[in-house]
């Protein structure tokens, strides 16, 4: 599987421990995220990951920041990209089999980096249902 990920500032930590993961599985990792702690401006590093899902050069997409809100803000602003702020594991599944959610953004203030490997696990591991759902997703597009 293909996964694009980008972080702020908030994130370094977690990105690095969610690549290793995903590297270990046998994944191909693009990574947009900054690896430092200095201030840096969260759709910067967000929007390359949801062009990547958006144009099929990654087949899903993570995103971290502090609260999980800006940057999914800024990716959900591009067509067919469904980020869903996930803060547990619970919440990560469902966004996939409900929502066919297709970026987990990370509250990287909110969780460990535990957790975060865990919802990751568990978000691209879900598939989506379908079914009653799929008419619900098809009416989050704006035309």
């Amino acid at each position: 599987m293909k996964i694009a990920i980008g972080n702020d500032h908030a994130g370094p930590d977690y990105k690095k421990a969610i690549v290793t993961m995903l590297k270990d599985r046998g994944h191909q990792v693009t990574n947009y995220g900054t690896d430092t702690f200095d201030s840096v401006d969260y759709p910067d590093f967000g929007h390359p990951v949801a062009l990547d899902v958006q144009n099929n050069h990654a087949d899903f997409g993570i995103v971290i920041c502090g609260s999980g809100n800006g940057i999914a803000m800024a990716v959900n602003k591009h067509q067919d990209i469904r980020a869903a702020i996930c803060w547990t594991k619970e919440i990560a599944v469902l966004a996939r089999q409900h929502n066919n959610a297709n970026i987990i953004s990370i509250p990287a203030r909110f969780t460990s980096i535990p957790q975060a490997v865990e919802m990751v696990d568990a978000f691209l591991n879900t598939t989506f249902e379908g079914g009653r759902h799929q008419t619900r997703v098809e009416k989050i597009r704006c035309q």
